[in-house]
């Protein structure tokens, strides 16, 4: 209904033997509320950190977590303070997204 399919590229750290691995920290610059379950909600300040970072048009989303809930979430709406890692691999994958 209206969803169009983008090819996303994946950036995640080299590090392939574990799917998630923490890549940076930042606090969120505003208030950020999903339009639906996929994204994570958060308030300004709030600790976030990112397992992702999802590239492509129109827009690039981070994937990460707010306490223990996950989700997606505009990267423009974080101010990085801590990275773990610099090495980036990219991964094709295929994402649709009806919000942006």
């Amino acid at each position: 209904a209206g969803r169009a399919r983008r090819a996303v590229t994946r950036r995640a750290v080299t590090r392939r033997a574990l799917p998630a691995v923490l890549m940076c920290r930042g606090k969120a610059v505003r208030d950020f509320t999903g339009p639906d379950c996929r994204f994570v909600n958060f308030k300004k300040g709030e600790a976030v950190y990112v397992y992702y970072k999802l590239i492509g048009e129109p827009t690039e989303l981070w994937a990460g977590s707010v306490g223990s809930d996950f989700g997606y979430f505009p990267k423009d709406l974080l101010e990085i303070n801590h990275n773990y890692t610099n090495e980036e691999l990219e991964l094709p994958t295929d994402v649709s997204f009806g919000y942006f």
